[in-house]
């Protein structure tokens, strides 16, 4: 045998690395998942909400009230509701207008249907799993509440997927329509993001250059103008976009504008000046934007003290018309969010 002197070394076998972990607890009420690095997210089945968002280093990323119920018996104040199939109270007349504000999806029982996981990388430093997806389901059979199926009887079917990964958070959001006739519906990411103090500067960044309607100060016209003769109408007038501005949005008030948006460009949020979120959608054209303040969060029954100081809401969504889905159309819309504590 001869004897090379640059014979290959033995290839060192790497140990077998850890997998994401998703694990159904609490009664059967949650699903939580948790990738080996340390990210971690939880979802309530009461409405698929995301009630936490964990960054690698235990930081939490999302606001949910001390006073939230997560029970089931009403939509949580926090995290991330789901608006379907409408957005705000809803109008008279219309398919939707016996449904209660927001919708279905946010109050009712979702079914998880599992879990995936995948790897970026095949090399032993790379940690194994980078993400895991879990997928929800909710369809008009499954509300539990005959009121709400009678008054929106739709055949529809959701799926709902939550991609926990080292990069950040994915939330995706499928509608199609399973039954035989065209029905319309509006759909929002009713995103709490966690901020230390509103007050001390948050700004929103790219925003700028886009048309909004401002609800705040179209609730302060209607107020100031209740008492005059105004000729009659069967409803009122909706609130206007206002002109847009070039100046970034800055967080020092009672906040609750739309902003409808033609490019997709990230949105981020800012907190003193030192980059918090980024935000980017996909198939979302409208950018919702919240706070109540101090004198609106006073009145709120599942808002702790002092509270408002500590989210702004910065919600992706598709509210400013309506989306029309034909018998056997599927619709699908999500965002990612990257957080940088």
């Amino acid at each position: 045998m001869v004897d090379r002197a640059n014979k290959p070394k033995h290839i060192p076998v790497s140990p077998s690395t850890p997998s994401p972990q998703a694990i159904i607890s609490n009664g059967n009420d949650r699903v939580t998942a948790t990738l080996p690095s340390g990210e971690f997210v939880e979802v309530l089945l009461h409405g698929a909400t995301i009630v936490s968002w964990k960054s690698a280093n235990g930081n939490e990323n999302l606001f949910v009230s001390s006073k939230a119920h997560l029970d089931g018996s009403k939509a949580v104040r926090g995290g991330i509701p789901i608006v379907f199939p409408v957005f705000g109270p809803p109008p008279r007349n219309h398919a939707t207008s016996g449904l209660p504000q927001h919708g279905l999806a946010r109050t009712s029982h979702w079914e998880y249907l599992g879990k995936t996981s995948s790897e970026s990388s095949t090399l032993p430093t790379s940690g194994g799993d980078s993400s895991v997806k879990l997928d929800f389901g909710l369809s008009w059979q499954m509300i539990e509440e005959e009121d709400l199926r009678e008054h929106w009887r739709e055949d529809f079917g959701l799926t709902y997927s939550v991609t926990l990964s080292t990069e950040g958070l994915e939330t995706s959001l499928q509608v199609t329509n399973v039954g035989k006739r065209t029905w319309e519906f509006q759909v929002l990411l009713h995103t709490y993001l966690r901020i230390n103090d509103i007050s001390n500067g948050v700004i929103i960044q790219g925003l700028e250059a886009t048309p909004f309607t401002d609800k705040v100060a179209y609730a302060a016209e209607q107020e100031a103008t209740k008492h005059q003769w105004k000729p009659h109408k069967q409803f009122p007038d909706p609130p206007e976009r206002t002109e847009p501005s070039m100046d970034v949005l800055t967080i020092n008030f009672e906040t609750d504008r739309i902003y409808h948006i033609a490019h997709d460009g990230p949105i981020r949020v800012l907190e003193k000046e030192s980059p918090r979120f980024e935000i980017v959608r996909d198939m979302l054209g409208d950018v919702v934007v919240w706070n109540p303040w101090e004198k609106k969060a006073a009145g709120m029954s599942d808002m702790g003290e002092g509270e408002w100081r500590n989210f702004v809401c910065v919600e992706a969504g598709s509210v400013s018309s309506w989306t029309k889905l034909e018998s056997g159309e599927t619709w699908e819309a999500g965002q990612r969010i990257r957080a940088f504590l």
